[in-house]
């Protein structure tokens, strides 16, 4: 984590909850997790993501508490993501940020081609 304290005034929470979510891959990651997932689905539905990059960000979002990571004693091992019960309150916001995110695409859109 980028901070220890955040006992700051405003903007705090807001700087905490951005660096949890934040970044190109996390909040994708986790939209895609409102479902259990192995190491290689999420692969897939994000194929511009490195192998490197993709458990790098699960590890971070593991420490900061919003997925679990689930391995079974199998052979060879299998590997589950899923949101924690505290990640699962990110879900409306997640879905929130898709609605917004079609508003602006129609938006921009509109602006770019208009003639």
């Amino acid at each position: 984590m980028k901070h220890d304290d955040y006992s700051c005034n405003f903007g705090c929470s807001i700087e905490a909850a951005i660096e949890v979510i934040g970044g190109k891959w996390k909040g994708i990651i986790l939209y895609h997790l409102s479902s259990t997932k192995r190491f290689n689905e999420l692969k897939k539905l994000m194929p511009k993501i490195t192998q490197r990059m993709l458990t790098k960000q699960l590890r971070e979002l593991e420490r900061d508490g919003v997925v679990l990571r689930k391995v079974y004693a199998e052979v060879p091992p299998r590997v589950e993501y899923s949101l924690t019960e505290f990640g699962e309150t990110l879900q409306p916001i997640l879905k929130e940020l898709e609605s917004w995110g079609n508003k602006y695409l129609q938006k921009i859109a509109e602006i770019r081609f208009k003639t």
